[in-house]
């Protein structure tokens, strides 16, 4: 996987990032989620990195990255801080700015990151995501019993890590099978990748502090934004899967309320992970986006 990528670790002061580079031209970042690593972009990546730069960091704590211990007051998960370690990675590698594709958690930085560092954000895609505090105060039954682990994950006394520590291999395979429409498409070296890192107690214990950042903090930075009347400035792409009970068809209408640029988008025939499902479409819709 990445033939041609070469590996940087980057010291942002909280965290060291793990930083797949490769290729020249303008600069894509991509960003990943739960409960991966950089490895998510990996059938897509080579092909983005004929014409542009292409940046794909671990988030803080996540794949090879090593992030701090976990604090109470959930600042050090909070996707201002990974947002932080993004710019920092563009600074360590001599880039003013970018244009940043997110997906799930790495979606959250990745709007984040535009709405911090407007004057850095070129051009802004999310895959299958709203915005955070959207995404609580929308949740009704069928979308908490759908993504149970966002209340999950979040809770204290270190009982999700508890839980998960005891067999992590099969609770991370049965998180990426039951949130795929395309089975087998995770190939045996990105399964292998996603098995050693998540086996790690500190890359868990990092996941149950996204997750908490994401229930207090991320959502209280959202909601200071809204109320600020913060917009994100550059063109968004907005994508999104089309598994059962999980559609997300007022995706555009909730970014166009986020927006002040222009938003575009639409579903991909995928379950959740978009570019492992359907590589070839998720690729055709990135590239027209990043292009134009």
């Amino acid at each position: 996987m990445f033939e041609g990528f070469e590996i940087r670790k980057v010291e942002t002061g909280e965290a060291t990032i793990h930083v797949r580079v490769g290729g020249t031209g303008p600069v894509v970042v991509l960003l990943h989620g739960y409960p991966q690593s950089g490895v998510y972009w990996h059938k897509i990546a080579p092909s983005l990195a004929e014409r542009y730069r292409v940046i794909i960091p671990d988030l803080r704590g996540y794949g090879d990255s090593v992030g701090p211990a976990p604090d109470e007051a959930n600042m050090l998960y909070s996707k201002r801080a990974m947002a932080g370690d993004v710019a920092q990675v563009l600074d360590a590698l001599s880039e003013d700015g970018a244009m940043i594709v997110g997906h799930d958690r790495g979606g959250r930085v990745a709007y984040r990151f535009a709405l911090d560092h407007p004057e850095r954000t070129r051009k802004l895609a999310v895959l299958d995501m709203v915005p955070t505090s959207e995404t609580w105060e929308r949740m009704v039954a069928a979308e908490a019993i759908a993504a149970y682990h966002w209340p999950f994950l979040a809770q204290g006394n270190g009982l999700p890590e508890r839980m998960i520590g005891h067999d992590p291999d099969d609770y991370l395979r049965h998180t990426l099978n039951s949130w795929t429409r395309v089975k087998d498409c995770f190939t045996e070296a990105a399964m292998a990748e996603y098995l050693r890192c998540f086996a790690k107690p500190s890359v868990i214990a990092a996941c149950c502090a996204d997750y908490r950042a994401g229930a207090t903090v991320d959502w209280e930075i959202d909601r200071a934004d809204a109320e600020a009347g913060g917009k994100i400035a550059c063109p968004l792409l907005a994508l999104w899967g089309q598994r059962p009970g999980r559609e997300k068809s007022k995706s555009l209408e909730i970014w166009g309320a986020w927006c002040a640029g222009p938003v575009s988008g639409g579903p991909i025939d995928s379950g959740h992970f978009l570019a492992e499902e359907n590589p070839t479409a998720t690729l055709a819709a990135l590239s027209d986006f990043l292009a134009d």
